[in-house]
Order: C-alpha cells, then sequence, then structure tokens
C-alpha cells in the first residue's frame, strides 16, 4: 500500500464564506431560495398544511373540526468532493499560500454549485450523472410528477404559464423559475408581428426577475441522467423560497496531498504535483412537491 501523507487544514471563515457567495452565483436553486444552515447531523422540519377555511360559530354552537395535516420532512447533509491536481511550480511560484486556495476554492464552488443543482434538481450524481440513491424520495424529478408539462419550444411561454396555474390551481405560490438555456432561447424567439414578446431573454441574457418572480437561466435545469429514460427538464417553476431548504456546514475541510496517488493519477512525486481535495457537508429537502412544476421534454 503507498504511503500517504497529508496536510489538512480548514477555509479561513472569511473564504468560505466569499466561496459561497460565488456558489450563489452559479446554482440556480442557491440564487432562488435563501440558505439555512443544515445541522451535520440533519434536522427534521415539520410542514403544516391547513385545509378547508374558517368557520364562524353562533352563540352555544358547535365548533367544527379542521382539515389539516403535519408532514415532516428529514434533511441530512451529503458530501460533495472535488479534488485537482496542480503542479509545484504552481505552489512555488505563488507568492503566499493563501492565493492558490483562493484560486482552488472559487472552481470547488463553481464545481459545489453545479453539484448542488445537478442533485437536487435530478437526483444525480453529479460526477457520472448515474442515478443516486435519493433520486425518488429527494429531487424535483423524483418528487414532482404530478404538475409536468410537456415542452414545446414555439409555445413555451404558454408552457412556462401552464407550468405556474398548476401550482397555483394547487393552493400554492410562485415566486421563482429556473429555466435551460434552451427555454431561454425558446423564449427569446417569440415574436409578434416581428416585435420580440421577452427581449430580456435575447442575446443569451439572464434575467435575474421575470414577471416579479425570482429568474435564473443555468443549463443544469436540462442535465440528463445516464441510465436509459431519463427525463430532460427545462423548465422549473414554484414555491422556491418557503417549499425548498438547502443549507451547508460551515467548516469545509481541505487537504492538500502530496504523495501517493489519491486520485488514480499516477504517483504525485513521480510526476511533480499535489492533489488539491475540498469536500462540503450540503443539505437539501423539497419541502412540499405541490409547490413546484416542471415543463420537461417529451420521452
Amino acid at each position: 500500500m503507498a504511503t500517504r501523507t497529508t496536510a489538512g487544514t480548514n477555509f479561513p471563515a472569511e473564504l468560505a464564506s466569499e466561496m459561497f457567495n460565488k456558489v450563489q452565483g452559479h446554482s440556480a436553486l442557491a440564487k432562488l431560495s435563501a440558505e439555512k444552515p443544515i445541522p451535520f447531523n440533519g434536522q427534521t422540519v415539520f410542514t403544516f398544511s391547513a385545509g378547508g377555511e374558517a368557520a364562524i360559530v353562533g352563540e352555544g354552537g358547535n365548533k367544527p373540526a379542521g382539515d389539516a395535516a403535519v408532514t415532516p420532512v428529514t434533511i441530512r447533509p451529503v458530501k460533495f468532493v472535488y479534488q485537482h491536481r496542480v503542479s509545484n511550480e504552481f505552489v512555488y511560484s505563488a507568492e503566499a499560500r493563501l492565493n492558490y486556495l483562493q484560486a482552488f476554492a472559487d472552481g470547488f464552488a463553481k464545481k459545489i454549485a453545479r453539484g448542488l443543482d445537478i442533485a437536487a434538481m435530478h437526483g444525480l450524481n453529479p460526477y457520472d450523472r448515474s442515478a443516486a440513491s435519493f433520486q425518488a424520495t429527494n429531487s424535483f424529478d423524483g418528487l414532482v410528477t404530478g404538475n409536468v408539462v410537456t415542452y414545446a419550444a414555439a409555445s413555451i411561454d404558454a408552457n412556462i404559464d401552464a407550468a405556474i396555474q398548476a401550482v397555483i390551481a394547487d393552493g400554492r405560490t410562485v415566486n421563482g423559475i429556473a429555466l435551460s438555456p434552451t427555454a431561454g432561447s425558446a423564449m427569446a424567439a417569440i415574436k409578434v408581428n416581428g416585435v420580440a414578446q421577452y427581449p430580456e431573454f435575447r442575446f443569451g441574457g439572464n434575467p435575474d426577475a421575470f414577471y416579479g418572480m425570482g429568474s435564473d437561466v443555468n443549463d443544469t435545469v436540462s442535465v440528463t441522467g445516464t441510465a436509459s429514460g431519463s427525463q430532460t427538464d427545462h423548465v422549473i417553476v414554484g414555491d422556491f423560497q418557503n417549499a425548498f431548504r438547502w443549507g451547508y456546514a460551515k467548516n469545509i475541510p481541505l487537504e492538500v496531498i502530496e504523495y501517493g496517488d489519491p486520485d488514480g493519477q499516477g504517483d504525485l512525486k513521480r510526476t511533480n504535483e499535489v492533489v488539491l481535495r475540498a469536500e462540503a457537508f450540503i443539505g437539501w429537502g423539497i419541502l412540499d412537491a405541490d409547490s413546484f412544476a416542471r415543463v420537461k421534454a417529451s420521452a
């Protein structure tokens, strides 16, 4: 067994904060919903739904029973790992150790941002797009199965409206919309009498808001799994602010691995390299699947 020596440390607090600020710029889910810290051992969130309406009771009258339900949703952090090799010369050329750690943190943030979207939206392992164990129980593709609209490029605006109306019909609200680049381009192409109806999407536009809703165009929306029969989404709409929750553990370990072959790419000393490895524990939960709808490509 090859000898392996590691030098372990943690990102400074300000670097961790900066890194996850960058995540918000690359993750549709992080952009549309507020991050809330998740305990390392997970947490259970109870959602309370009150059916029916309030009753007026006359003097001496009986108070009727209400139709309500309490549903628990357990959120447990999942480990995301990203590692990258850099040459010794790259490390030596850095004026201070923190300089190249900051560069790595930037790349790590982008990968974690994409990883959060791919896992939570589609229930896939971002690394190889295989189905994760939680695909059916903790992903939009797995849970949002009733409010589904079939994608049609020429009528994408009608598709989005139908998806939103499906959520509203269930007594929920919509405050966010995530679109694939394909859907964004389709929105830009819609014209009436030669006039673009949604100019904010033209030329690759990515508006922060659309008709009063938070908005993001992100290619993570349309990521497809490697298994046959995998779904391809183009739009996800819903109550991202209240019915979806995500968070991360603030202690983000970083390893600078100098010996061995930790990634299967050859002995580090032989290739004059080191491996930078970072891990983040991120948890998320879809608190109410009926608060969301999807526009997906036909099978």
